[in-house]
């Protein structure tokens, strides 16, 4: 690779030299700063000129930024190190993953899932099922959701890591983000650009639905950003929801449909209420599911929509999903008396379908315990959306507490007082009686105190409630 080609295929500007740092040149690794080895490229959003000394000690390749700072330039004209300036840091990261993949997993049979909904559940379970059939295969899809942003060479990094590590892959199934911004700002296209990046035999898409208030700003929005991605999937098959009707809208080449009725297409899988049908056979009984909730079982059809898709035989796909255990925080029992779940239910529809699910295990004279953590530092929109999907899902069975879990967030999910405010006038607006922790230890623990053993306490949120396991177990 010339490094001139490399900053004119990401739009960059070269300073400080005209060549590869190292002697020997690229390696063919993209990774972070303080990861990195003579020869390899890095990329961060941003460097200052401390970091640029730092990488012509590491001997590094180059180094791609978005943003240099404090002597960033001067100091890699001074050592005589090459730094590419770039406007579009997602251009050097969708090329970085290109590039990746090309080099350290040529042959990989690859998947790419995007949606607003289930795409972690979704994306693990096909690692699950293709891992389960014997396949060495990667994904990116944590408990946490952090690596499917794809805005840093995280994963690139993983993928030559293993390989390096364990060999080639037969799959690679990528989790991306449906919307991704940088500084308030929308990167736009960032689905399709990174589908196209990893060049797919098989897309999925979850759902259209909003969440990421600020980078857009109505489900028009959200359609716009996804709607590139079957186009970048091309001639694969991209499995979509039936059931969503902005799904339904996608231009698909090679559809495959999912659905939580009856379908009579052929190239179709679909669920009617006891047992999950595909070309006009049952494959999997209700009892059969790792989990039977509405919304996890179109993660479950997704699954096994896209394992079909790659052609793999319905005995392993079945056996994959009969011993499926799902990711943390994805409705997971954390305790039996009271009954304790949690789930990462961070936006409107996630909200909305996990209260719904939780409902349904509600037996007489039992109470409901809602413990939802405010989402911090993400602004008064979203907030109110999410209030306003709590609202609506309230009932006389049902008691709600929130809590500001100013005890286990940093300064990026801080809650701000409007941010709160939003909260509270709403719920007090519809009359609906709650109670607010600043704490999330003591919001768990008077909580649990409170509850009967009889009770179900259903825990939701993003970062606010992330560490709500591991403080259940001092608190019980």
């Amino acid at each position: 690779m010339n490094i001139q080609d490399l900053a004119n295929s990401i739009g960059g500007k070269l300073y400080g030299n005209d060549d590869f740092f190292s002697i020997d040149g690229f390696t063919g690794k993209f990774t972070f700063l303080n990861d990195a080895h003579t020869g390899d490229i890095v990329i961060r959003h941003w460097i200052n000129s401390t970091g640029i000394q730092m990488a012509f000690n590491k001997n590094i390749a180059c180094l791609i930024t978005m943003t240099p700072k404090d002597g960033a330039i001067e100091m890699a004209e001074k050592l005589n190190f090459p730094l590419i300036v770039v406007d579009k840091i997602e251009l050097s990261t969708a090329y970085a993953l290109s590039h990746t993949i090309d080099k350290y997993s040529p042959n990989s049979t690859n998947i790419v899932i995007t949606g607003t909904n289930g795409k972690s559940t979704t994306s693990h379970l096909i690692y699950h099922i293709l891992r389960n059939a014997g396949f060495h295969v990667l994904t990116n899809t944590d408990s946490e959701s952090e690596f499917n942003t794809l805005i840093d060479p995280m994963v690139s990094k993983l993928i030559s890591d293993e390989v390096i590590e364990n060999g080639e892959l037969d799959y690679l199934v990528i989790e991306v983000s449906e919307v991704q911004g940088w500084l308030g700002n929308l990167m736009e296209n960032h689905a399709a650009l990174m589908s196209a990046a990893i060049n797919p035999d098989v897309g999925v898409i979850t759902n259209i639905a909003m969440d990421h208030i600020g980078l857009v700003n109505s489900i028009e929005d959200v359609f716009d950003e996804i709607s590139m991605v079957p186009e970048a999937i091309g001639d694969g098959i991209c499995v979509l929801n039936h059931d969503d009707d902005w799904v339904m809208k996608l231009n698909a080449k090679n559809p495959f449909y999912t659905s939580m009725n009856e379908i009579t297409d052929e190239n179709a899988v679909y669920y009617n209420g006891s047992e999950i049908v595909y070309s006009g056979k049952s494959i999997l009984t209700k009892e059969d599911l790792p989990f039977t909730g509405h919304h996890f079982i179109q993660n479950i059809l997704s699954a096994i929509g896209a394992t079909i898709s790659l052609g793999l035989d319905i005995d392993k796909i079945t056996e994959g999903v009969k011993s499926y255990k799902a990711l943390n925080r994805r409705f997971a029992k954390l305790n039996d008396e009271p009954l304790i779940y949690d789930d990462f239910a961070h936006n409107p529809d996630g909200i909305r379908a996990t209260i719904a699910e939780t409902k349904k295990l509600l037996e007489d004279n039992q109470t409901l315990h809602v413990v939802c953590a405010i989402r911090g530092s993400r602004g008064v929109e979203i907030n109110q959306l999410n209030v306003e999907a709590l609202a609506e899902s309230m009932d006389d069975d049902i008691e709600l507490i929130l809590s500001s879990s100013n005890d286990v967030v940093n300064e990026l999910n801080f809650v701000e007082p409007e941010e709160k405010e939003v909260f509270f006038n709403t719920l007090n607006e519809r009359d609906i009686e709650f109670t607010h922790y600043d704490n999330l230890k003591e919001c768990l623990s008077e909580t649990y105190k409170k509850a009967d053993k009889k009770d179900i306490i259903l825990l939701i949120g993003a970062q606010g409630m992330d560490p709500a396991e591991s403080l259940l177990k001092d608190i019980i």
